[in-house]
């Protein structure tokens, strides 16, 4: 036993100096130190076991490396979020153990105080080195869990999520995109935009029909608190942005269900599905207040201009051509109606939504995660539940690399907004979905997935759309329906006809 001790004695590094490298060592290459010292089953174990950890991490890297989908769709579910945090933490408790455990072993024996105080204040620094990433993980995980349980609906208990089949043999799953407008200059939230995007599940093609703010006479679903509240021939007084407000301020009376998350959005979803003819599956509404965050969050986004767009109350203007915004100039890109009107801004909004789908850079979004993710539980509120996320992710993935997207505003000349002829909308809505469903053709199974029939290969060339088509007098509709000499619109976005158009081709 004498004996023993004396090796492990004279194992010990001589000086304090020498015995601070070696720990400093430990900390890049746990082991070395108990090696060094003549522990080697321990510093073999603890060796082996790093470089078997550090094996991990690069083949996990390397597994996820180019596939951003993959990782978001990890990212977004709570029992991995939960499983990085803890394998976090316990790498970061093990490796600090190491790092302690190295100067223990190989401080000299009868050093003195200041010494012991340059080796605490080393060991601390280098444990709160290692610690600092673990925190950061853990954080980041806290965060997202966070914001993932404050923005997202519960799990419906009626229909229950299926990993392998998550949209319950649905073609196409439709959700209901509301942008909310609550100004301080104004009672409650108007929502001034309002889409429905219709996306198929196995394409990836997408259909945004747009509803202008000012339809009057909204129809509310036979047998709802709306309908009985504002019956025929009067109806509903106000705007379809109004109907959101009128549920918000009394819930109890007028929602179809008082105790959704959100009751006026939930009824806001029922109407709208009932005026467009589509069973609508969730809504997504975004506070305009807090739009400009989530821009910012993800870089900003370019856009091209026609003509330039007055904005602010300070006579600000985005100018024409290639512009890149920020949130507040995209907020404005949006929003704005100086010297234009309604269903112009309607057009911005649906080039908006493709500009953000398009230039969302996954990997900017994760290194502005807590900005986005604070942004986002600010003004976001949605009812599509937490256990869908994945699956949207790689729906959306499959939209912007596979799928087409075309929209259908019901706007002037399509829909008279002073008196909508509903069954009209109805049908141009149906007849919108069913044609690019009738684009695509069944593949077979055994063959690999291609693209949509419906998305372009690449962008067409300018000429003549389907708007500037000349009707028997030589004029086209657009000035038919203006009276003006432009053969079409002069803003992005503006369509013209009964039938959906490219987004690409609305929006330069």
């Amino acid at each position: 036993m004498a004996r023993r001790r004396e090796r492990r004695t004279t194992a010990r590094p001589a000086g304090t100096g020498r015995a601070l490298l070696w720990t400093l060592g430990s900390a890049v290459l746990p082991g070395i130190a108990h090696l060094r010292t003549g522990r080697r089953a321990a510093g073999w174990g603890i060796l082996t076991l790093f470089i078997v950890l550090i094996a991990a991490v690069v083949g996990a890297g390397l597994l996820f490396q180019g596939d951003m989908a993959r990782s978001a769709r990890l990212a977004v579910q709570g029992r991995w979020l939960f499983t990085a945090s803890a394998i976090a933490f316990g790498i970061a408790v093990l490796w600090m153990t190491v790092v302690i455990h190295s100067w223990v072993i190989t401080r000299p024996s009868g050093s003195g105080w200041f010494s012991r105080i340059v080796g605490a204040v080393v060991v601390i620094a280098l444990c709160l080195t290692i610690a600092a990433p673990a925190a950061a993980v853990m954080h980041t995980a806290y965060t997202a869990y966070d914001t993932l349980s404050s923005v997202f609906g519960p799990e419906p208990e009626d229909e229950p999520h299926d990993e392998d089949n998550p949209w319950n043999d649905r073609e196409r799953v439709n959700v209901l995109l509301l942008g909310g407008d609550s100004g301080s200059n104004r009672y409650g939230m108007r929502t001034d935009s309002m889409m429905v995007a219709s996306i198929d599940v196995e394409y990836g093609d997408v259909v945004l029909i747009g509803l202008p703010r000012n339809l009057e006479d909204t129809q509310f679903p036979e047998g709802t608190a709306l309908a009985e509240a504002y019956p025929p021939p009067q109806g509903f007084p106000d705007l379809l942005n109004e109907v959101y407000q009128t549920v918000a301020d009394n819930p109890d009376q007028l929602a179809v269900d008082p105790d959704a998350t959100d009751p006026a959005a939930d009824t806001l979803k029922l109407v709208i599905g009932n005026i467009t003819g589509i069973d609508l599956d969730y809504y997504a509404l975004v506070d305009m207040k807090g739009f400009e965050r989530l821009i910012d969050a993800i870089g900003g986004i370019d856009v091209h201009i026609d003509e330039p767009i007055p904005y602010g109350q300070e006579g600000d203007i985005l100018e024409a051509g290639d512009q890149h915004l920020n949130g507040n100039e995209a907020l404005w890109y949006g929003r704005s109606r100086v010297n234009s009107d309604d269903y112009t801004r309607m057009g911005r909004q649906g080039c908006l939504v493709k500009y953000v789908a398009e230039q969302a850079d996954p990997a900017t979004v994760l290194t502005s995660f807590q900005e986005l993710a604070g942004a986002t539980k600010q003004t976001l509120k949605t009812d599509i539940p937490q256990s869908k996320l994945p699956a949207f992710i790689e729906l959306a993935d499959l939209a912007n690399e596979e799928g087409g997207m075309e929209t259908l505003q019901l706007s002037p000349p399509q829909v008279n907004t002073a008196y909508p002829d509903w069954e009209e909308i109805k049908r141009l809505v149906a007849e919108a979905v069913q044609k690019q469903e009738d684009g695509q053709s069944p593949q077979d199974d055994d063959l690999p997935a291609k693209p949509s029939p419906s998305a372009p290969e690449s962008p067409e060339p300018s000429g003549q759309s389907p708007q500037d088509e000349q009707g028997p007098d030589g004029s086209t509709e657009w000035q038919d329906y203006t009276g003006l000499p432009d053969p079409s619109p002069t803003t992005p976005g503006r369509q013209v006809g009964d039938e959906a158009t490219s987004l690409d081709k609305l929006c330069p």
